[in-house]
């Protein structure tokens, strides 16, 4: 199974869980302005909620994707707020037509004091988890 990790990060904790994502199913964790160039199975994207929606950075990283190189995009981030963006990233990835899995890990985030430390190692370990239980 070939396995790309991708994200978007703009106080370092999605980079944290990228890099924790990717020691786990054995991929390098770059951002999102590093293309997806190879055909790949799953495709983890790591974003947050930035004004009540995914980045716009984000949104045109998901439209530049090639749906016959992407089998499936695996969504992972953390915000200090607001939950999931699945369904953001979802909503883009089926205006291509990239299947988005249902299954997403999300953490809380520190942000301006707010959730210090997260995410912690606690939280990593189970980000790794969650990449680990998509490796047949």
């Amino acid at each position: 199974m070939k396995i790309a990790v991708r994200y978007y990060t703009r106080t370092g904790n999605t980079k944290k869980l990228a890099e924790a994502v990717a020691g786990a199913v054995g991929a390098e964790a770059l951002p999102i302005t590093a293309p997806v160039e190879e055909p790949v199975d799953l495709l983890f994207l790591g974003n947050s909620y930035y004004a009540f929606s995914i980045d716009p950075e984000v949104r045109d990283f998901i439209r530049s994707l090639d749906p016959g190189k992407v089998g499936r995009i695996v969504n992972f981030g953390s915000a200090a707020l607001l939950n999931s963006t699945l369904k953001k990233v979802k909503a883009e990835a089926e205006k291509i037509g990239i299947p988005t899995d249902e299954r997403e890990f999300h953490c809380r985030g520190e942000f301006k004091g707010m959730h210090k430390g997260r995410p912690d190692e606690n939280d990593l370990a189970a980000a790794a988890a969650f990449a680990k239980s998509f490796i047949k």
